[in-house]
């Protein structure tokens, strides 16, 4: 009986792994190739097959193997899967399945409305949208239910274990931290020159240099591609359909190099979880956090390293425009690792990143648990970047309007940024204590750094919650030190101060 069980068990999963493929298939499809035109049809069918998903992960059928093989499998994968379709069901089941539908095509027809609004600079014609989106995920909050905040239930989607006490009492410290480290950096007497990174670079050019750079760090193009859209994601259908896409602005090299190599940092994870986890709940990031830390591990702890650089500046003058055949590689790393404080987080330095974060998280926060409204977003939004940067958006569209995550409804996300860039500093103290990480950067063959962190990270997919993989790698675990310790030594050394 229960090996029936078991079968039937693994069909519900199977389905739900396909129709969740062909959502993220045309999710990808919106993003980046769709007609405007088509929007709002294929808003409907994604919400009429997410509402399918739903049915399944909260039918009759799925409570009685859940409840039949809880306690009563030996393999690990599969009592792995029982406890994560438990936790899904228990919160899916909470959702009334028409609200579901209804929120589902509310967020595809949202992510076009804030595309053109952002496009246009226009915050109004958003507003209805994102205030629709902030009541259903305040009422979803109260259905999950939480301890102390309201926020926390959404917390949870993304980083399991993490609340608003953890973070009220780790972002203040990292705050502080790095606020002081960019008054220093300003004041220092000698400051990189980004003029030197000016120029008109050709988007083609710049394609073929990430592609190149995705190809070294192990990415594998017969299981992905690379792609434009106006906001950069990495989508995994399966183990073997991973696929990036970036942002290339043709004055500013920075942002699609950079870009890409970070959402081929997320997309090396999904390529290389365990295929034994493929058509179960499990075969995918442990955490927004964890899989943060992963792109940021590349992005900044490789790509940004002088190290990886001495390897591959040639390799990069070989694609670049004539302006960088005589900059000296001293002067382009520096450059490359300028401290300003910025409007757009994506294009943030390493260590103002942290800051655009913290804005975000508070907003959040105060706009979940009821203590702002959506239409006070702008002012308050400006208002906490001159506290923490000390600069004010000009417009909504480098402002509030800058991000994609609301308009899908992802409230509780933004954290998992900061709480990732921790991880991946605490994932690079331990590495290093395994391989001579700085000689394998100057060298340029990334086998072994790819092998370690699919050995210590990708493989277990979801088979670990975050915190747990976080021990079991590191042996501690959240401590914001390591990257206060790595920001510290990295800008002491080119701001000389």
């Amino acid at each position: 009986m229960t090996q029936e069980i078991e079968h039937k068990f693994k069909e519900l999963l199977r389905e739900q792994s396909s129709y969740s493929e062909a959502i993220g298939l045309m999710a990808w499809d919106m993003r980046t190739k769709a007609p405007v035109k088509g929007m709002d049809n294929r808003s409907e069918v994604i919400g009429v097959l997410s509402q399918k998903v739903h049915e399944l992960q909260t039918s009759d059928e799925m409570r009685s193997c859940i409840d039949t093989l809880k306690g009563n499998v030996q393999d690990p994968i599969l009592k792995r899967a029982v406890e994560e379709a438990e936790e899904t069901y228990e919160k899916t089941a909470k959702i009334p399945t028409h609200e579901y539908r209804e929120y589902v095509t509310l967020q595809s027809k949202a992510e076009s409305v804030w595309a053109k609004a952002k496009a246009e600079n226009d915050f109004e014609s958003f507003q209805p949208y994102l205030e629709k989106l902030v009541e259903y995920n305040r009422r979803f909050a109260e259905y999950w239910g939480y301890e102390n905040h309201r926020y926390d239930a959404l917390l949870n989607n993304y980083e399991p274990g993490v609340t608003v006490e953890v973070l009220d009492q780790v972002f203040p410290k990292v705050r502080k931290a790095l606020t002081e480290l960019l008054s220093n950096i300003q004041q220092a007497p000698i400051q990189p020159d980004p003029s030197v990174l000016e120029g008109h670079f050709p988007k083609e050019k710049q394609a073929q240099f990430s592609e190149e750079i995705l190809k070294r760090m192990g990415y594998d193009f017969e299981a992905g591609r690379l792609d434009e859209t106006i906001h950069p994601f990495a989508i995994g259908l399966n183990r073997n359909d991973v696929r990036v896409t970036t942002k290339y602005d043709e004055q500013d090299f920075r942002t699609a190099v950079f870009g890409t190599i970070h959402e081929g940092g997320h997309a090396l994870y999904e390529q290389n979880i365990s295929e034994e986890l493929s058509f179960t709940p499990l075969a995918t990031g442990t955490s927004m956090g964890i899989h943060e830390s992963q792109s940021l591990f590349w992005e900044n702890f490789i790509a940004r390293n002088e190290a990886f650089w001495e390897n591959h500046y040639q390799l990069f003058k070989a694609y670049a425009p004539d302006s960088f055949q005589e900059l000296p590689l001293d002067d382009f790393y520096r450059a490359i690792n300028e401290v300003k404080p910025s409007f757009i987080r994506i294009e943030a330095d390493e260590l103002t990143y942290c800051l655009h974060i913290m804005v975000r998280y508070e907003l959040e926060k105060a706009l979940i648990g009821g203590e702002i409204e959506v239409k006070d977003l702008p002012r308050l939004w400006n208002e906490k970047m001159k506290d923490y940067l000390g600069i004010e958006p000009r417009n909504d569209a480098e402002g509030v309007l800058q991000d994609i995550h609301w308009s899908g409804g992802d409230f509780g996300y933004f954290p998992s940024y900061a709480l990732g860039y921790m991880y991946a500093a605490q994932l690079s103290s331990r590495m290093e204590q395994d391989l001579d990480v700085e000689a394998i950067i100057r060298k340029g063959d990334f086998h072994q750094i790819k092998e370690w962190l699919t050995e210590n990270i990708h493989q277990y997919g979801k088979m670990k919650k975050p915190l747990q993989l976080l021990m079991d790698v590191t042996g501690e675990g959240l401590n914001p030190d390591k990257i206060i310790e790595y920001l510290t030594e990295k800008y002491k050394k080119i701001y000389q101060f």
